[in-house]
């Protein structure tokens, strides 16, 4: 027969303490909640000026004044064929200039910054490192601090007030600088054995840089051009400065003149705005794989 030992009480004192990690555990679920609140709030931020710009392109006066933010109910066209059919053209002109400007800006920057990126690449280190400290002044000087002085320089060349001089100041100024940054970062990839290879082949300095080293700079190209031609795109200072509210437009300085200075027709307004907004949207959507496989391969490297 066997008997059982009574069991004694353990004292309180000596009852195992909760796990110090459940506040901490708490915590952290507050401190995540927190952030994707935060995070939504600045999508928001972020994404309300593009709604409202939408919604309205396609709303009466009338309802933009009365709601904004409410959605088309019913939708209309008017504003988009209003600020087609203005007299003056000022979307037509707009549009094709800053076209033309992008374009030309972004076709000599390329191939100048690849160009000098790659004979760069070539350098010794310590030359490298002080060209690269020369050209980071591009970056960090604001375009406003050299507006004056490029003037003055065009004004000595003739070329102010023409769009010339528009596209040479956008290759002159810090544009080029994002593109030497951007390729000299992207050509640290590239093994420097397939350059000597094509050399010992009889390839000369240009031949190398053209056929072997710009078909393997394509992504950083993409990511070149989609940074540029936004940035050339909407910049309003340059053309208003340099071409003269009296001698050309584009379609910044456009929508800058479509704004009265008594009363503004806002739905013609929005309706030029969401047209200036085509272009870019379309030729980031040509480059978006290119884009992104330039910015992933610069973040892995």
């Amino acid at each position: 027969m066997t008997t059982s030992t009574p069991q004694r009480a353990v004292p309180q004192s000596r009852i195992a303490p909760p796990p110090a990690h459940v506040p901490l555990a708490h915590r952290r679920r507050w401190a995540a909640k927190g952030h994707l609140v935060a995070a939504g709030l600045l999508t928001l931020a972020f994404v309300s000026p593009i709604y409202l710009t939408i919604v309205n392109a396609f709303k009466s006066q009338d309802q933009i004044i009365k709601n904004p933010a409410a959605p088309p109910v019913p939708p209309t066209l008017h504003n988009l064929t209003d600020a087609l059919s203005r007299p003056d053209r000022i979307v037509q002109i707009g549009l094709s200039n800053s076209a033309v400007t992008v374009v030309a800006s972004v076709l000599l920057i390329i191939p100048l910054g690849a160009a000098f990126s790659f004979w760069l690449s070539r350098r010794p280190a310590r030359l490298r490192r002080a060209v690269l400290a020369c050209f980071s002044a591009g970056l960090m000087v604001p375009p406003a601090v050299i507006l004056l002085p490029t003037i003055r320089i065009l004004t000595y060349l003739h070329l102010d007030h023409t769009y010339a001089g528009l596209v040479l100041a956008n290759v002159g100024g810090g544009y080029m600088s994002f593109a030497v940054f951007v390729y000299s970062g992207f050509l640290r990839s590239i093994p420097g054995e397939i350059v000597e290879a094509a050399t010992v082949d009889g390839a000369g300095t240009l031949r190398v840089w053209w056929t072997i080293v710009m078909p393997l700079l394509r992504p950083a190209t993409a990511t070149v051009a989609v940074f540029l031609s936004l940035w050339i795109w909407n910049d309003f200072m340059n053309p208003q400065f340099i071409l003269g509210p009296l001698r050309g437009q584009t379609i910044t300085t456009g929508i800058y003149l479509s704004v009265g200075q008594y009363s503004t027709n806002y739905a013609q307004l929005f309706g030029v705005m969401i047209l200036a907004a085509v272009i870019p949207v379309a030729g980031y959507l040509a480059l978006q794989r290119q884009f992104i496989a330039g910015l992933t391969t610069g973040a892995t490297k």
